[in-house]
């Protein structure tokens, strides 16, 4: 098992772009059009602007009766009003979104500084482990002793007996 520790080549990469964003979607003219139209008509002063708009024609529902008012409702006040309101929401949301995507980002780019401190950790470990290593085992061996010759082991009396 090696030691060495390489840093996978994705952090690098996360490193140059930073965390993806709902900023970095809009390309192009007409996604640049698009989101022009969004942040214009979804904010909640045009929510206001679309119900005063919708009250002009109030007066005329109530005269033409419960199906025109009912009609004037929904096809009138809630479309326009709604709308607005609808997008402001989504854009709050986005928002948040973005957040939650940045602090993710940032809370893996600190798991992957504490992995490389890991495993900087563990080199100085496993490198103070061969020091111990080798000062333990250079301690001199007992030198050798001229030893008398062995003499066979002799038979135990009982195995002798059974035979």
């Amino acid at each position: 098992m090696t030691t060495e520790h390489t840093p996978h080549p994705r952090i690098a990469e996360r490193a140059k772009a930073g965390p993806h964003t709902t900023k970095d979607e809009h390309i192009g003219f007409n996604g640049r059009f698009a989101i022009l139209i969004t942040n214009s008509v979804g904010t909640m002063w045009c929510a206001y602007a679309f119900a005063l708009l919708a009250l002009i024609s109030l007066p005329e529902a109530i005269k033409a009766g419960t199906a025109a008012l009912v009609a004037w409702i929904a096809q009138t006040f809630l479309q326009l009003v709604l709308l607005s309101v609808i997008m402001v929401g989504q854009k709050v949301s986005a928002a948040a979104s973005d957040k939650q995507a940045l602090q993710t980002y940032k809370d893996a780019e600190a798991l992957l500084k504490i992995q490389d401190d890991v495993h900087r950790l563990i080199k100085v470990n496993n490198d103070l482990t061969a020091q111990i290593h080798a000062a333990t085992c250079k301690v001199p061996a007992p030198a050798k002793t001229a030893a008398a010759p062995k003499k066979p082991a002799a038979k135990p009396k009982a195995a002798a007996r059974r035979r």
